[in-house]
């Protein structure tokens, strides 16, 4: 019964990390740019994104800790989404705001574009790690 616990407690984290994430990228920063002028958009994606990579690293290390009991290379696919988030928000949000503040459009093109990488790979491993556990 404990054993059946824990691994629902891992699903429900694993699956609020990677429901969040695809939502975050795949609904809200996509809805902005269609719902708001341009400038407007950028504005408020500008000011959510800081937010959003504390709720993937506070989210990543919270369903890495729950999983590990249950299946430790899943725990271990979480720890490195909480992990790598870090430099994403620390180094490369702040670049990509110095390029666009700039007028960099290449330098910008290829920061968010590495980002934008970065995500769909944390978006994957966590879809990955939520069929592992639940498998």
């Amino acid at each position: 019964m404990f054993d059946d616990l824990w691994r629902t407690v891992s699903l429900l984290t694993v699956g609020g990390l990677f429901g969040g994430m695809l939502l975050f990228a795949g609904g809200f920063a996509a809805f902005l740019f269609t719902a708001l002028p341009a400038e407007q958009a950028r504005a408020l994606i500008r000011r959510a994104f800081p937010p959003f990579y504390v709720f993937v690293i506070a989210a990543a290390a919270l369903a890495a800790s729950v999983t590990a009991p249950v299946d430790r290379v899943a725990a271990t696919w979480l720890l490195a989404i909480a992990l790598t988030t870090i430099p994403a928000r620390q180094w490369l949000m702040p670049a990509i705001n110095r390029a666009t503040d700039a007028g960099q459009r290449t330098r910008f093109a290829r920061l968010h574009g590495a980002s934008v990488v970065v995500t769909l790979l944390h978006i994957a491993v966590a879809g990955a790690a939520l069929v592992r556990v639940a498998g």
